[in-house]
């Protein structure tokens, strides 16, 4: 695609909701359950002070029934993305709101709220309903506001994400605001948005990792997470995720049957390469979509376009129609 052939270097600015200075989380039982992570469980914490009706937080706490030693490792991730999501504010990046200790005497991260269904929610919701892919328009959306949250953190904050992937994309409506979430596995990028910190070391998940992540000497740079970035987008297209290759007859085999089905030869073979999207059912309104995600999906880091460069070609295609 011609607008993502040049890498140019081109953040509206949102007040985060400030909270009381003293603030009180309650114990998880008395909050409402949205989600869990590893190590972790998200709950909605609605605030009511004196009365007045306020902006809902999204509280992470660590899991209590784990082994000590897991539940310090754990605690310091907590630790490191609440010192992260501090010195963030993007509105396509969910907002810190406090690090505070709850009534039952454990940590918890405080943020914005930025809905109540991730992406992977809605993936897993469409695929149940036999809806198909989601329209174009809605993907061009969300790649554009995921692009313009990438941009601040590799350009504005030199980090890397880490862990793009639909379950860390919250939404909220019907896509009214679509922000990352989850930056606890953030590495500092250098001049070169180059991951270069020895002790520093890319995590991700499987099935989202590109090719230099799963190599030893491969080198990590603000490429990996646009590598995941363009995964994100064939979720929306294929309502699958990446490289799990199941049985045709899927739907009618129980879970056991299906893991039976699982190829885990073809899996490990195909992790950091571009999937296969079934064209069937992608008509002609597809085709920008497509492009971006096969150029962002390219196993060369060097080829797939910047944060930034996606932005600019998106803004630039939004504003001509």
């Amino acid at each position: 695609m011609e607008a993502f052939k040049s890498e140019n270097n081109l953040a509206h600015k949102e007040k985060p909701d400030e909270g009381p200075v003293s603030v009180t989380i309650p114990a998880s039982p008395f909050m409402q359950k949205l989600g869990s992570g590893t190590g972790v469980n998200v709950y909605l914490m609605k605030r009511s002070p004196r009365g007045l009706s306020r902006s809902p937080w999204a509280v992470k706490k660590i899991v209590s029934k784990q082994k000590s030693s897991q539940q310090s490792i754990y605690q310091e991730r907590l630790n490191e993305e609440a010192k992260i999501l501090k010195n963030l504010q993007h509105p396509n990046i969910v907002g810190y709101r406090a690090f505070t200790e709850a009534s039952d005497g454990s940590m918890c991260l405080a943020m914005e709220y930025g809905g109540e269904k991730s992406l992977n929610n809605l993936i897993d919701l469409r695929s149940e309903n036999r809806l198909g892919p989601f329209p174009a328009a809605t993907i061009f959306k969300v790649a554009l506001h995921m692009a313009r949250g990438l941009k601040y953190l590799h350009n504005d904050k030199k980090l890397l994400h880490g862990d793009i992937k639909s379950s860390n994309v919250v939404i909220k409506g019907d896509f009214e605001a679509i922000k990352i979430c989850d930056v606890g596995m953030s590495l500092p990028l250098d001049e070169n948005m180059t991951v270069s910190e020895p002790d520093m070391y890319y995590v991700g998940t499987e099935p989202w990792k590109p090719k230099e992540a799963l190599q030893d000497d491969g080198v990590i740079t603000d490429k990996a997470d646009i590598f995941a970035f363009g995964l994100t987008l064939w979720e929306m297209m294929t309502l699958a995720v990446p490289h799990i290759y199941l049985s045709d007859t899927l739907d009618d085999c129980s879970d056991e049957d299906s893991f039976e089905d699982f190829d885990e030869e073809a899996y490990y073979a195909a992790l950091g390469t571009r999937p296969a999207l079934n064209m069937d059912e992608l008509d002609s309104s597809y085709q920008y979509v497509i492009d971006l995600f096969s150029v962002c999906t390219s196993e060369d880091p060097k080829k797939r376009p910047s944060a930034a460069c996606i932005v600019e070609a998106l803004e630039a295609t939004m504003s001509q129609e």
